[in-house]
């Protein structure tokens, strides 16, 4: 079994992103702000501890400026996973703003997570979510044994958890048993 600690990104700043009214996955450039930045290094003091010996991330600008600043904190380079990215609202990628994102996550919610039976929806169900996940993290834990440290976004946390909610900066043990 492989230590795995899902770590939710830092706050991001939008600011950029909306005023130039940027659609769907280019508001993924968005970079943390203070706040978020100061969040990245508490968490990582925090699991400083563990003795994490592999870290990873999701592509996305918010991810990877977290992953900058915790893998700088504990001397581990970062390695990137596209199938550790987001959640997609809307599968072309060119949904328009948060509220775009707000009510996709609504009927997402309203669902539990999943299409009705019968009924493809636009965004991506918890169930794909949890799946490339899944595969994401069984090629990386394949290459260490030590704990690994996996800097992803709520929707990804709350895929494999089942926890909703995570606050910006925070992580979730995860219990890993490859299949291997």
């Amino acid at each position: 079994m492989t230590q795995i600690y899902l770590v939710r990104h830092g706050e991001p700043d939008y600011e950029a992103v909306d005023s130039r009214r940027l659609p769907g996955l280019a508001a993924d450039t968005a970079p943390l702000t203070p706040e978020g930045a100061k969040q990245a290094q508490v968490v990582a003091d925090l699991l400083s501890g563990i003795g994490a010996t592999y870290l990873v991330s999701s592509p996305f600008t918010r991810a990877l400026h977290s992953a900058a600043i915790i893998g700088h904190r504990l001397a581990l380079g970062v390695r990137v996973d596209y199938d550790l990215r987001d959640w997609l609202p809307e599968s072309s990628g060119f949904w328009r703003g948060q509220a775009d994102v707000r009510a996709a996550q609504a009927e997402l919610d309203e669902y539990d997570g999943e299409w009705p039976e019968g009924i493809r929806r636009a965004w991506e169900p918890l169930s794909q979510v949890r799946e490339r996940a899944l595969a994401a993290l069984a090629r990386h834990t394949a290459s260490t044994d030590g704990p690994v440290l996996a800097i992803t976004h709520s929707m990804v946390i709350r895929a494999l958890t089942g926890e909703r909610d995570i606050p910006h900066g925070a992580h979730q043990y995860f219990r890993y048993e490859s299949k291997a």
